[in-house]
């Protein structure tokens, strides 16, 4: 780093002395970049205060309530300095040297900083993008091409069209996974009004939001079906996602928006369930929030900034649930005999925390966008859940590379249609054992806890048809080190024994509009094998088979989903062996206890289905059944049954309450010998303050 301040003070000096504007100007931008660059920076360190990768257990925690600087680690302010300078020095002096040199010491900088254990990866690359970014502004406002350099183009505003600003450089926050906008797009293209939604890639950012509602808007016009359901769906999709419609038509994206202010309180009567890896769970994908018998709560709030190629999330929320109590001796032995580990006594203590959700930091440019913080994904179109990546656990720590909106993709798309590809890197959390070669690490938490990649690729043939393939690997752990070789084999390589590089799943999943039913009828099916390449050709796939209708006969505001699930039984493997890893990660599929995918579980087979009454794109009236049988031969087995009753209720355009009140009975015989009953009455409100600034 101080190579590149050296450059920049050196070029300003000897510009003063030799009377060289040039050089005098590439010392000055350098220093304004720095220096902006350094005070953005530390103003992130003051708000985030994570802990450095050397500060107690090395899990980089946010929000430590401690400003020193062993809690002043995101972002990196060495490499936001040093990508600061480098990128005024590339562009003063455009030379292919130049550049080679001035982002190759930038980069051996963020690159030092992770490696001596100063900085963790995201903060060196968060920091590197607000180096590089304000290198960019201050050169474009304060550059005289008369003195030479090379022109850096503005991402807002392409060259051929100085005044049209480009949405595909447009930084935008993504909406989560349980949005209220999800089933509102749904019914938009199962009714064949939105003709490029990948189902099989969520979340979308605001942004891709908007283009899907322009895509409405046009079909609509098109088909001469004004007045209709479909039009009522686009108009408050329109209203919602109207800033980003403004942005796509040349408005700048700057802005500051208070999404959400909410309060949930959940009151359950009976004993529930809530360890989906082994038995199964009374509440599923809600992100691993903690709950038990009594009475729970939530109480949070949403909020996004954009600005450029920036852009910025935050969901944080104040959590409390009462205690779980443990499991006795004789349910701690079966499921250690199970897992092949050691007993631990299950449950937990009463929480009472302030937890982050959907938070990110995020670039983009030319629809590809890099993001990292915590983050969810929903890969697949069920309702029930993904058997790949869902939002039933707690988000990742991840770091995200995604290809925002449709693009072709070389060679494969002139067959296939345009493709969507999504891939992250994230660390998980909780896990307990780990297998290395000959001994148990445990029951303690391991450190480093295990990282987990995944990679997700989608294709449209044609607006009736998508489908998509999947992969995902667990690797590293105190006894497989995190490095380039480990890294890469995970890919590639695959042995029966302790030296396998990762846990591996693959997916594979399609949806289907009905010939002569195309507005009526879809039917999708979601796919998963363990340790194999794809689900297509193998013979032990576990399996989700859904259908869905966005209207009845007659009754066009009443929706229907069915979907019917599966796990593979084999004689090959130990029962349960979906989401489980005999050879290294005993604690399975998991974050932080809970599974990574769907409800299902390691030995499952079952059901869910929906019907849904709409009063209006925001109003409805929703019944829900679901069941769920273990196999025997996995924990003695066991049975759920769930019947549910939920209304939404949007009382104005700033306030909607929710309820759902839901019976389950559930036997499992080794929690109890009798079966058991709960009942779960839950009501939202949620606060829409429409509170945004342009």
């Amino acid at each position: 780093m101080y190579s590149l301040i050296g450059a920049g003070g050196g070029a300003f000096l000897l510009g003063k002395i030799s009377t060289n504007d040039h050089l005098r100007e590439t010392g000055l931008l350098s220093a304004e970049a720095a220096i902006n660059a350094t005070a953005v920076t530390y103003a992130f360190k003051f708000a985030t205060q994570r802990g450095r990768p050397y500060q107690g257990t090395g899990t980089g925690t946010f929000f430590s309530g401690d400003i020193s600087s062993s809690h002043s680690s995101f972002p990196s302010e060495h490499s936001s300095m040093a990508w600061s300078i480098a990128g005024v020095l590339a562009h003063e002096y455009p030379g292919p040297l130049t550049k080679l040199g001035a982002y190759g010491l930038a980069t051996a900088v963020s690159a030092m900083r992770v490696n001596s254990h100063q900085h963790f990866a995201s903060d060196v690359l968060i920091g590197a993008g607000l180096g590089w970014y304000f290198a960019h502004e201050v050169y474009r406002a304060h550059h005289d091409p008369e003195l030479g350099g090379e022109a850096w183009g503005n991402y807002l505003e392409p060259s051929y069209e100085p005044k049209q600003r480009n949405p595909e450089n447009m930084g935008s926050p993504y909406v989560p996974p349980d949005s209220w906008a999800y089933p509102l797009f749904d019914r938009l293209i199962a009714l064949g009004l939105v003709k490029t939604g990948y189902l099989g890639i969520r979340p979308w950012t605001r942004m891709e939001c908007a283009r899907l509602v322009e895509e409405a808007e046009e079909q609509i016009r098109f088909e001469g079906i004004e007045g209709g359901e479909g039009t009522r769906i686009f108009e408050e999709l329109a209203e919602e996602f109207s800033g980003e419609v403004s942005r796509l038509n040349g408005a700048p994206n700057l802005g500051v928006s208070l999404d959400s202010v909410y309060v949930r309180g959940t009151q359950i009567s009976g004993t529930p369930l809530s360890d989906g890896y082994h038995f199964a769970q009374t509440i599923t994908n809600d992100y691993g929030r903690p709950y038990s018998s009594g009475f729970n709560s939530i109480s949070g709030f949403s909020a996004h900034a954009v600005a450029g190629p920036l852009s910025f999330s935050l969901q944080g929320e104040y959590q409390h649930a009462p205690a779980v109590p443990e499991y006795s001796p004789a349910v701690q032995q079966a499921i250690a005999n199970a897992d092949f580990t050691l007993p631990i006594p299950g449950g937990r203590g009463e929480v009472n925390r302030f937890d982050l959700l959907n938070s990110t930091v995020a670039v983009q440019f030319h629809n590809f966008q890099i993001s990292a913080g915590k983050q969810s994904d929903w890969w697949s179109m069920t309702s029930a859940g993904p058997l790949l990546m869902s939002d039933n656990a707690e988000p990742l720590l991840s770091l995200k590379l995604d290809n925002v909106s449709p693009y072709h993709f070389p060679l494969l798309s002139k067959f296939l249609g345009d493709a969507r590809s999504e891939y992250f890197l994230g660390r998980l959390d909780g896990h307990r054992f780990e297998f290395d070669r000959d001994h148990l690490i445990g029951p303690t938490e391991i450190q480093p806890q295990p990282f987990i990649q995944g990679v997700k690729l989608s294709f449209k043939p044609s607006q009736n048809l998508e489908f998509g393939f999947g992969f995902t690997a667990m690797f590293a752990g105190p006894g497989l080190p995190f490095t380039f070789n480990n890294f890469f084999r995970t890919f590639y390589s695959h042995t029966a024994s302790t030296t396998n590089p990762g846990k591996r799943i693959s997916a594979f999943d399609f949806s289907y509009r009905v010939p002569g039913l195309r507005k009526w009828l879809t039917l999708y099916r979601d796919s998963l094998v363990v340790d194999e390449y794809t689900p297509l050709i193998s013979s032990r796939p576990a399996l989700n088979l859904g259908l869905y209708m966005p209207q009845l006969p007659r009754l066009n505001r009443l929706d229907f989903r069915a979907e019917v699930i599966g796990t593979p039984h084999t004689q090959e493997f130990v029962p349960g062996f979906v989401y489980y890893d005999l050879r290294r990660f005993r604690d399975g599929y998991t974050n932080d206890g809970n599974l990574l995918a769907s409800w299902i579980g390691r030995a499952g087979r079952g059901g869910q289905g929906w019907l849904t009454y709409w009063f209006s794109p925001r109003s409805t009236l929703q019944f829900q059944y679901r069941y769920q049988k273990v196999d025997r031969d996995f924990l003695q087995g066991g049975h759920l049954d769930d019947f549910s009753l939920g209304p939404k209720i949007m009382l104005t355009n700033q306030l909607n309450v929710s309820g759902n009140l839901q019976f389950e009975h559930w036997y499992f015989p080794l929690l109890s010998a009798s079966g058991h009953s709960n009942l779960t009455a839950q009501v939202q409100v949620v606060f829409f303050p429409h509170l945004r600034t342009r």
